[in-house]
């Protein structure tokens, strides 16, 4: 069952594309975040939505969002894909413990072995404020990402 909005954002640190550790937590007090789990890398699904946030990042970026991708592939995967497909965003690696991360926020499919496709709008104060799932197969619209980011809270 995926974390509720209105609820604290469970904090965790990962590796992003580069080798970088991402702490969730270093943005509260200073911006809001995206946390956008997909299943794989180098799908075609998950492909289309993260090219059409890299072409729209002036709507994160507008509203002061941090745009974190998440799945359980490898950072060395990540870092292939991200740079294949120009990401300037972090992609961040939930892969030992394998999809730890996903299971904290409700969304790992354990007969798959990855992550649904599953949005959190997470505020300033690190509380859900918006989350969005889509079905298997279906990706996530350009307008839902919209709609979330009305929810935060204003500066």
């Amino acid at each position: 069952m995926a974390l509720e909005n209105d609820t604290q954002a469970p904090d965790f640190e990962l590796f992003n594309q580069f080798g970088e550790r991402v702490q969730l937590s270093e943005f509260r007090g200073k911006k809001s975040v995206a946390l956008v789990f997909f299943p794989l890398a180098f799908s075609g699904v998950c492909s289309g939505e993260l090219c059409e946030l890299r072409d729209n990042l002036s709507l994160f970026a507008a509203n002061e969002v941090e745009l974190l991708g998440i799945s359980v592939d490898s950072r060395h995967a990540l870092r292939a894909w991200g740079e294949q497909e120009r990401y300037t965003f972090d992609l961040l690696a939930d892969f030992w413990p394998h999809g730890a991360v996903a299971k904290e926020y409700g969304v790992f499919l354990e007969e798959k072995g990855f992550a649904n496709r599953a949005t959190f709008l997470i505020d300033r104060e690190g509380i859900i404020r918006a989350s969005f799932i889509t079905a298997p197969g279906e990706p996530r619209s350009l307008e839902a990402y919209r709609a979330a980011i009305g929810e935060l809270q204003p500066v």
